[in-house]
């Protein structure tokens, strides 16, 4: 098992959740925590809960650096509108979670390598920040070279995911437009994301 499956499956272990609705996940089979106090499970405070939705959502999208996810909490403030809807268009705007609901690659975290690798591009030019937020219209595609690459081809071939309907894909799959910020009702999260309680975790 590579550093990265590893890593990821003490994430759902340690959350106590399938975070991304992945069959393998051990959390399948033992739905505790990680460690020899892993089944020791106090009732969490107010502070716990909202600790928890936030490295939910925070993990979620491939686990983002804290600096990195304050920075999205702090401009969905400063945005019109409701501030959790903000905080889920931003996230689901990042070109890795765009990727990802494409279902060109398996997992965020290959989305993260791939758009790293320069597999990408975004109407047209080559993008290797997986943070790059698009916007409305956007066409995003994997490059002509990379379409057969077995990872790619797995992906798409996958029942495991649908491409959510704020996404529209070509006939083969390898290329999508973003048509819209989705709200977070809109977005196919496998397991239950509270961004009301991530914004009373920073506003405290």
């Amino acid at each position: 098992m590579s550093k990265r499956h590893s890593a990821k499956y003490k994430i759902d272990r340690r959350l106590g959740v399938n975070l991304w609705g992945r069959p393998k996940s051990p959390i399948n089979r033992r739905e505790y925590g990680p460690g020899q106090h892993g089944q020791r499970r106090r009732k969490p405070s107010d502070f716990g809960v909202q600790l928890m939705a936030k490295q939910k959502l925070k993990n979620y999208y491939g686990e983002i650096s804290e600096k990195q996810f304050r920075r999205t909490y702090e401009e969905a403030t400063r945005r019109k509108g409701d501030t959790s809807e903000n905080l889920i268009g931003l996230l689901e705007r990042r070109l890795l979670a765009v990727v990802y609901r494409m279902k060109v690659v398996p997992t965020v975290f290959a989305a993260r390598q791939f758009i790293n690798h320069g597999h990408i591009k975004v109407n047209g030019r080559t993008v290797t920040i997986p943070s790059y937020q698009v916007r409305e219209g956007d066409v995003i595609e994997v490059k002509e070279k990379s379409r057969e690459l077995p990872l790619v081809l797995e992906a798409i071939g996958s029942p495991e995911r649908d491409v959510p309907d704020y996404i529209q894909m070509d006939d083969k799959g390898t290329v999508g437009t973003f048509l819209r910020q989705p709200k977070l009702a809109d977005v196919p999260y496998p397991v239950q994301m509270e961004p009301n309680l991530v914004i009373e975790y920073y506003s405290r």
